[in-house]
């Protein structure tokens, strides 16, 4: 008997333009002690699959068919109190967005004890004490202080890190996680997967891991499922699919996998061919157009002529506990005496652990955080010195893709207002028919096509919404973008769409990126210089071969060392400019590569 058994399992969203299906007859087991990775494209139905495991669907999502057994146990058709007995105590389940997920009203403390004594009958204060080896476990650092900290306190990783915490509080027998190292650096996702190998072979726990990381899937599942537009297409022992995969999509997800020993000229395309013929999109002429030169500003620094941005001796901290007194206040260093130059037309990539300062940096350029010591030199001018007003015209030229795209996009506005807004501020077409076929072009793109435009940003996958986020950065016509984890919700073959999407606007137009991610493999393609911080510090800085090559800091090469290697996959045939088409019947648009 299997510990988790899923067979013929449909679901369905109906509406008033009729019923999408979601999923359609899936069916997959999980032993006990067993780790089953689920991949695929963003919108495949993977995290609806976990959702509806355990009665979690969104409305109007709905199980249409199907059955769901745990341990022989039929729980499909529970809901209510039934089912609530289920989840957090037989069931654990690791959500892909943490603020999301996270009480920003309470204490970390507050939700993982009241987690704690819901499933397992100790007392208080066993739940507290059980409560900081969890967060000890999970890799947060000074457990007894951050315990009384708020959501809003903790970094992407580390909010994740809780997240995890509380899903293995009340010791299930069976965990999902929805792609539980999304935003945790190398380390750290190390450091969880260890733990759940560990959970699952010491103590007989299932897992299904969802993910789009190819490496994550090579390291730790015993087994693969491949997921295509509803569907389940190939099943098999992981380095069975992983090197001999017999399905077209699944050859098309291995191609696009980002090396991590040698640097490419470009990402291996995956293209979606309709049977009805698509329109090219001139990107550099249509909507890009020439850009406008920027205001004298104020303090005029002298660079060197190819640097662009000039970022010099920026500290920045946060108070984590107020007083009235100055000495009884509490602050953590966010960013130390950072400073770093990236020149015109070049990457410029940030790696460093969750809470190393990262994020930090790329707000106070972005202008988002004031830095409390420093400057940050832009085409000359000490954007740190501006006032609101006349930082306005460096807004339009500094853009921003946030890590979070659930929490970055306006529920209440569809999406075609949400990537026109920027547009409509700055004023960049002449009539609002401009505007929006620059939306449609945009949304075409990034792979969604212009249909997406009429709908909310709750109808689409987290992967889709970073997609939309993307097209609203680039909407402004862009100098230089700062790129903060843009591809950690993407799985491989969207992201090596965005990622060759970037270098080609990169190309053409000069653009400079600031590149923030905890992927090496993608950092490593994507950058010509790196920068490696931690605890705020930048630690070192060089150009990325040389830095993967011969690293001289001991954290760089711990990083690496930990760097997921993803050895042994099939690229029969598959060249660096080469492509593997997989038809869709369904008449989507064509992705360009």
């Amino acid at each position: 008997m299997s510990l988790l058994d899923v067979k013929d399992l449909r679901i369905e969203f109906p509406s008033r333009h009729g019923t999408a299906v979601a999923v359609q007859d899936v069916s997959f087991t999980v032993e006990k002690g067993e780790i089953l990775g689920l991949v695929g494209e963003s919108g495949a139905g993977k995290s609806t699959i976990g959702n509806a495991i355990i009665d979690l669907l969104s409305p109007p999502g709905r199980v249409a068919g199907g059955r769901v057994a745990l341990d022989g146990q039929d729980i499909s058709g529970l809901h209510g109190e039934a089912i609530r007995k289920i989840r957090g105590r037989r069931i654990g389940f690791i959500f892909q967005d943490p603020m999301t997920s996270l009480n920003p009203l309470l204490t970390i403390e507050t939700q993982l004890v009241e987690t704690i004594l819901a499933n397992l009958e100790v007392s208080q204060e066993e739940a507290y004490r059980r409560a900081i080896e969890l967060l000890e476990s999970v890799g947060i650092p000074e457990p007894h202080v951050r315990i009384k900290q708020y959501p809003h306190q903790f970094s992407g990783g580390m909010r994740q890190r809780v997240v995890i915490a509380i899903a293995l509080s009340g010791e299930p027998e069976l965990i999902i996680a929805d792609e539980p190292t999304t935003a945790l650096d190398v380390s750290i996702q190390d450091q969880i997967l260890n733990l759940i190998r560990k959970l699952c072979k010491e103590l007989q726990v299932g897992c299904l891991l969802v993910t789009h990381d190819m490496g994550v899937i090579a390291n730790v599942t015993d087994r693969v499922a491949v997921m295509y537009m509803g569907e389940m297409v190939e099943v098999g022992p992981t380095m069975q699919i992983l090197q001999t995969p017999s399905h077209a999509y699944t050859k098309s997800l291995i191609s696009a996998v980002p090396r991590s020993d040698i640097r490419l000229r470009r990402f291996p395309r995956v293209e979606y061919i309709e049977k009805v013929q698509t329109r090219s999109i001139d990107v550099k002429n249509h909507w890009l157009g020439q850009r406008e030169a920027l205001p004298a500003g104020q303090d005029k620094a002298r660079l060197p002529d190819d640097v662009l941005l000039d970022v010099q001796h920026v500290s920045l901290r946060f108070e984590t506990r107020s007083a009235f007194l100055e000495k009884n206040r509490q602050y953590v260093q966010a960013s130390n005496d950072v400073s770093f130059s990236i020149r015109e037309g070049e990457t410029f990539g940030l790696v460093g652990e969750s809470g190393s300062g990262k994020s930090t940096i790329a707000r106070v350029i972005a202008g988002l955080y004031p830095a409390d010591s420093g400057s940050v030199n832009y085409a000359g001018t000490d954007l740190t010195k501006l006032s609101e007003k006349a930082r306005k015209p460096f807004r339009r030229d500094i853009q921003m893709v946030f890590q979070n795209p659930y929490s970055s996009l306006n529920a209440r506005m569809v999406i075609n207002d949400i990537i026109a807004e920027p547009i409509r501020f700055h004023g960049l077409a002449e009539s609002e028919q401009q505007t929006r076929k620059i939306v449609a072009d945009l949304l075409d793109h990034v792979g969604l096509g212009s249909k997406a435009g009429v709908k909310y940003p709750h109808e689409f996958s987290g992967g889709q919404r970073q997609r939309i986020s993307i097209a609203r950065a680039l909407a402004t016509r862009p100098r230089f973008l700062i790129c903060d984890e843009p591809t950690s919700a993407l799985d491989v073959s969207v992201q090596a769409q965005i990622l060759n999407l970037l270098r080609d606007l990169q190309d053409e137009l000069g653009l400079t990126m600031l590149f923030i991610s905890h992927d090496l493999p993608v950092i490593r393609q994507m950058c010509d210089r790196i920068g490696v911080m931690r605890h705020g510090t930048l630690l070192e800085v060089n150009d990325t071969e040389t830095l993967f090559s011969h690293p001289s800091h001991d954290y760089t090469r711990n990083l690496i060392r930990l760097m997921p290697h993803v050895d042994g996959l099939s690229r029969d045939g598959l060249e660096i400019e080469s492509s593997i088409a997989v038809m869709q019947g369904n008449g989507s648009q064509a992705v360009a590569g």
